[in-house]
């Protein structure tokens, strides 16, 4: 399956050795999935490629490090995110340019996700934990996700203030698309900027939402044009300002990097 990743073009590339590994296989998995992403993250491709290890605390933490630490893959994804020291020594045993997206998938870490996500932490990217968190808190989740809406809006908060990039959460119904694109336009409409996938076919549908559409490009440049020659004004018939400025700027800064600066 790691070896097939790249026909459905992600933007990054997890393979996880925490929650889809039993206990039992933990270290045949670390051999062999760190090999697979290896092959991957230094192959043509050109993607990004991040293990999840095991969290910090566990017995295969450290030993997971190590062998991320000695492969050709680009970082880690630390579930289970509760403090600083965590992320610290992850960045102590990895290589300086390793990337590190950290979950926020507990009370404990929703509760702390500022300090968590604070510049001292140095994280590069975080996700929230959707699954994880319910279960700590002891709800349960639905469709429409209000029992998460908070837990969710802070994690984006802290990653905006802290400048890391935010990764919305999973949809586990992976034959319900639907679901999946009013679930991902829900994060979209909060601030989250990309989304965990847990299926092949869910990449497709998070590049449709989170890509800016051809409308959003041409009423972006409007709004600049009209910035230009009036300062403020009416564009498609809406009251256009600096805030509305700021935010084309942001739809054209998205397509330059999906098509690579240009």
């Amino acid at each position: 399956m790691v070896a097939k990743v790249t026909r459905w073009r992600p933007d990054v590339v997890v393979v996880d050795l925490e929650d889809a590994v039993a206990a039992a296989e933990k270290e045949s998995a670390r051999a062999g999935g760190i090999e697979a992403a290896e092959a991957v993250a230094t192959g043509p491709s050109g993607l990004t490629v991040l293990v999840r290890v095991n969290p910090r605390g566990s017995r295969w933490f450290e030993d997971d490090l190590a062998a991320v630490a000695g492969s050709g893959v680009q970082g880690v994804v630390l579930p289970k995110y509760e403090s600083v020291d965590d992320a610290l020594a992850v960045r102590e045993a990895l290589p300086g340019t390793s990337v590190l997206l950290a979950g926020l998938e507990t009370a404990r870490g929703v509760a702390q996700c500022r300090e968590l996500l604070g510049a001292a932490a140095d994280v590069d990217a975080a996700y929230f934990g959707a699954e994880d968190y319910i279960v700590d808190v002891g709800g349960s989740r639905t469709a429409a996700g209000a029992e998460v809406l908070h837990a969710r809006s802070e994690v984006l908060l802290a990653a905006r203030l802290g400048g890391v990039a935010p990764v919305d959460q999973a949809v586990m119904e992976v034959n319900d698309d639907d679901r999946f694109v009013v679930d991902a336009e829900a994060g979209r409409s909060i601030g989250y900027t990309g989304k965990i996938c847990v299926h092949p076919r869910q990449v497709a549908l998070a590049h449709q939402v989170f890509a800016p559409s051809p409308a959003d490009v041409e009423h972006a440049r409007a709004v600049l044009v009209m910035a230009q020659e009036k300062g403020v004004g009416l564009v498609d018939g809406r009251m256009t300002d600096e805030v509305h400025v700021r935010w084309a700027r942001q739809v054209l800064a998205r397509v330059q990097d999906e098509s690579g600066g240009s």
